[in-house]
């Protein structure tokens, strides 16, 4: 066996000049794996890729994420989100940011219902922006409010990136869905306090000049466009945390009632269908080959004994553990820069996840921590995912310069949240505690 230090040099060096070198990031961290198990190793340890790549395709808890991609997929085409800011157009569009404000509300419900981050920015992207614009919004309240609200998708459940989360780090996928509930809450009032008080401070870029009141009546009838997603947040997660059925199981749950929403709104069509699977298609495999590719890695890692020498070193240091803890999330800030949230799950989660339970944080309440560094780096330039949304949507007079300006206040109110659930664990651990 080689040392672990040798290993560990070679591995992450490797990988970072891949990545350099525009690798995709599955290939990257697979091929890189298989030629170091067949020069470190043994040939005939190969054989364990294939039977490991099997055995993580096919988990029954993997199921999930297809299902919950084409819920999404479905209910972007289904133009839920154009009946959802009817609603809060009606509701918030006589206060000053109130359309950002009703963005924030919007991509709440969205990410109860979707799951991921893209769908819900997309939508909003498309609607939103034009909307506001139009009504003397400025472009960074107007674009940092789809992009910061639409991240939402990954903290609050039912979250793609938590089932991959959890399954690697061997947690609880309902402690982490109970435990991602209150802190996406917790943040989406954070950023709605933050555009009411741009409001009033300005309200020159907050609508302020061209604010239309409706009468109840109006807002009353509008209360139909929340009548589904409503209905289908209750349908998943209500399944999920009562314990009616597991996580796999409401998702079928959802993509079944996301067709039925379709159906009901008269605009389900077998293109659409086709398109919603052909999404849900390429998604789930980039997904499939990056976790393959992690999992190589993963199982060579350790067979090493690389990971235990990491855990070994940190916990050698005899340094206070919340310095160990926040330079964890340091690493995954800048991780999150630059790397898929996938990827940086199956690199990091085998190695940070032991040190963690051994300095006696909880796992959920670190979980949860990790998901909000991930939601984050949703949003940090050069290659936030929902900066690339947004720019594929928004018209052609919004820069990319924008568009990196107006995440800014959004970020460091995220890494406030991360804070306030640091000082404030409970944030985090009472609903689980309460219903497991």
């Amino acid at each position: 066996m080689p040392d672990p230090v040798l290993t560990t040099t070679l591995l992450f060096a490797g990988m970072g000049l891949f990545l350099a070198l525009g690798v995709p990031i599955a290939i990257a961290l697979g091929g890189l794996s298989i030629g170091m198990i067949y020069l470190f190793w043994s040939p005939m340890a190969l054989n364990m890729v294939p039977i490991k790549a099997f055995s993580t395709a096919s988990s029954f808890e993997y199921l999930a994420i297809p299902l919950f991609i084409f819920m999404a997929a479905m209910l972007q085409r289904a133009r839920v989100a154009d009946d959802l800011y009817d609603t809060m157009q009606k509701f918030f569009g006589g206060l000053r940011g109130g359309l950002a404000v009703g963005t924030i509300v919007i991509c709440t419900l969205f990410a109860a219902m979707a799951g991921i981050s893209g769908a819900a920015t997309i939508s909003m992207g498309m609607i939103a922006i034009p909307s506001m614009l139009s009504r003397g919004y400025g472009k960074d309240i107007t674009l940092g409010a789809i992009a910061a609200g639409g991240s939402l998708g990954i903290l609050i459940p039912p979250s793609v990136t938590m089932i991959v989360y959890g399954i690697v780090a061997n947690t609880s996928i309902g402690k982490l869905y109970a435990g991602g509930l209150m802190p996406g809450l917790v943040i989406a009032a954070l950023f709605c306090a933050y555009l009411i008080l741009r409001g009033w401070l300005q309200p020159e870029i907050s609508g302020g000049q061209d604010m239309q009141r409706y009468s109840w009546r109006e807002k009353v009838a509008s209360l139909r466009g929340l009548v589904l997603p409503l209905s289908l947040i209750v349908a998943v997660m209500g399944s999920i945390l009562s314990g009616i059925a597991s996580v796999s199981e409401a998702s079928a749950v959802g993509a079944g009632g996301a067709i039925l929403c379709a159906v009901i709104l008269r605009r389900c069509t077998w293109t659409m269908l086709r398109e919603a699977a052909e999404d849900t298609l390429h998604l789930s495999c980039m997904i499939f080959w990056i976790i393959i590719g992690a999992t190589a890695m993963s199982t060579f890692y350790t067979a090493m004994g690389a990971s235990r020498l990491i855990e070994g070193l940190v916990l050698g240091l005899e340094i206070n553990r919340w310095i160990v803890l926040i330079a964890m999330l340091s690493i995954l800030f800048v991780m999150g820069m630059l790397l898929d949230t996938v990827g940086i799950i199956m690199i990091t989660v085998p190695i940070f996840v032991p040190i963690v339970v051994a300095l006696g944080f909880d796992p959920v309440w670190f979980g949860i921590l990790f998901i909000v560094m991930m939601e984050i780096g949703f949003l940090t330039p050069p290659f936030g995912y929902n900066l690339f949304y947004l720019r594929g949507v928004a018209p052609p007079s919004i820069r990319m310069t924008d568009i990196y300006r107006s995440v800014i206040p959004f970020i460091l109110l995220m890494l406030a949240a991360v804070g306030l659930c640091m000082a404030a664990p409970g944030i985090v651990l009472w609903l689980p505690e309460q219903l497991f």
